[in-house]
């Protein structure tokens, strides 16, 4: 038994060998991460995604980020432009690796925050600069902080090998954290009410399973015989039981009277709790719940708001939170003086025809964009004499010059 492994032992207050097979899931229950919830399940993160709220929050949320475009940008002064030449702008907006799209890469980032709470990439580099993103199981890699404040990362390949790897070669994305180094498992901390989501789930199931009746029992003034109660039993469950045996009639004798007993979903406030439930996973991922089809709370007048909510304040954290870490676990020293990533979200606040269009106006009015810009917005080609920048002559600093300089011929 190792050092390690002794002085964790100790600490949990095992008394033998056979505790130490245990060791993981009780160390993570003292760290406040385990998976084990009250009623004694495991709430992993398949399992989770087994429930329908969290599928949709995850999916909702991956495929948001997924299609938003994201661009590397330099800086030169005050100027902007796309750093198209740039050897990791074609990683970030067409392909990081031999296998995977950018929508696909970006997704699969998502699903690692919402539910690990980490992401891991290996980082391929070519002459100063990574050309290519290998993205890693997250179970596979035990990131550790030295005693010199070097991040050092234990990983598993999938042919068994270890080896332990620099920040250099690993690309580490995280959800907020305590330590500063591994990111909270959003499926870890909130297991109990997803527990009980998955509860109300497998009992809204076992409920049709049974013929979506009521239980209750058959009573008579008789006695049966084994012979008949055993009969009794069997053509019961047979032909009774199922929802493909749901409302069939029954055939009793000897004076045999069903009575339910029990009360129904409604009056259990069964599926107050399935909504009550709903809202909660919805609050874990921050994702309204008109985008996971609820509609109650959702209105003609509101339900814009509600989408500008989801991108400032679901979207945008995840969105600056990769940005920072391309920037810093991407790019060299040099290059991260004048070059950063930038997501363009945007695409999703472009609304309908009529509102882009009026917000074009505005900005063509106030000079703030030229018909080019607009066009650009529109994937339109741009026109002769479209860069122009209008300025109202009431919000120039001498008007009289600017009306002597359209008098002129």
């Amino acid at each position: 038994m190792g050092v390690i492994a002794k002085a964790v032992r100790a600490i949990l207050g095992a008394k033998s060998t056979q505790g130490m097979i245990d060791m993981p899931e009780k160390l993570a229950q003292v760290l406040g991460v385990g998976y084990e919830t009250v009623t004694g399940r495991q709430v992993t993160t398949s399992r989770a995604m087994q429930m329908t709220t969290v599928f949709g929050c995850v999916r909702v949320l991956a495929e948001s980020v997924g299609m938003l475009p994201c661009r590397l940008v330099k800086e030169e002064g005050r100027k902007r432009e796309t750093a198209s030449g740039h050897r990791l702008s074609r990683l970030l907006s067409i392909a990081p690796n031999g296998y995977m799209t950018a929508q696909e890469f970006w997704e699969l980032l998502m699903v690692c925050l919402c539910l690990r709470g980490n992401f891991y990439a290996y980082k391929v580099w070519a002459l100063g600069n990574v050309v290519e993103l290998l993205p890693l199981d997250p179970g596979s890699v035990k990131p550790k902080l030295g005693d010199d404040w070097t991040v050092t990362y234990e990983v598993t390949f999938k042919d068994g090998t270890t080896k332990t790897l620099t920040q250099d070669d690993i690309w580490h994305v995280r959800l907020f954290t305590l330590d500063g180094l591994n990111g909270l498992n959003p499926i870890s901390y909130a297991r109990q009410a997803i527990d009980l989501g998955l509860a109300t789930e497998e009992h809204g199931s076992r409920l049709f399973t049974n013929g979506a009746v009521a239980s209750g029992v058959l009573a008579t003034d008789q006695a049966l015989s084994d012979e008949a109660f055993e009969r009794l039993k069997t053509q019961f469950h047979g032909e009774h039981m199922g929802v493909a045996n749901a409302y069939k009639p029954m055939i009793l004798e000897m004076g045999l009277n069903w009575k339910p007993i029990s009360l129904n979903a409604e009056d259990s406030q069964f599926l107050e709790t399935r909504k009550m439930q709903r809202d909660e996973i919805c609050a874990i991922f921050r994702v309204p719940p008109h985008l996971v089809a609820s509609l109650e709370k959702a209105t003609f007048n509101n339900v814009e708001n509600l989408g500008l909510s989801f991108v400032n304040y679901s979207l945008v954290p995840y969105l600056t939170r990769i940005e920072h870490r391309i920037r810093v676990g991407l790019l060299s020293e040099k290059d991260q003086l004048n070059h950063y990533a930038k997501f363009n979200a945007g695409a999703l606040l472009r609304g309908d025809l009529k509102g882009r269009y009026e917000s074009y106006g505005k900005g063509i009015q106030w000079g703030s964009l030229s018909p080019n810009d607009c066009r650009e917005l529109e994937d339109l080609n741009p026109r002769d004499g479209g860069d122009v920048y209008l300025t109202p002559l009431n919000m120039t600093t001498d008007p009289e010059a600017a009306n002597a300089d359209q008098a002129t011929p």
